[in-house]
């Protein structure tokens, strides 16, 4: 199941841009809306998928509150990717 909410978080070209922008370090909804044009609504649904997945913490400073990246949940999506295409290249080499 858990794998499952990652890719379809992954599968929308919008969130993969929120993860690009997150790799330079925490920020705001409203610093990571100020990069898209849609709508601030639209921006905390995409955050709540992406958060539902795993793929970024939260922490609430005063008003605001920060999303960063887990980038654990993106080291084992990799390790399942390069498992599976290990597998390709052995039934390959048969």
């Amino acid at each position: 199941m858990a794998m499952q909410a990652t890719l379809r978080a992954l599968s929308d070209p919008v969130r993969r841009e929120i993860l690009n922008l997150l790799k330079a370090g925490r920020l705001s909804a409203g610093q990571i809306g100020e990069h898209f044009a849609i709508s601030g609504a639209a921006i905390s649904k995409h955050l709540a998928v992406l958060k539902e997945a795993d793929l970024v913490r939260d922490e609430r400073q005063g008003k605001y509150i920060y999303y960063a990246l887990n980038a654990t949940v993106l080291e084992e999506i990799l390790l399942w990717l390069k498992d599976l295409k290990g597998a390709d290249n052995h039934a390959e080499k048969e």
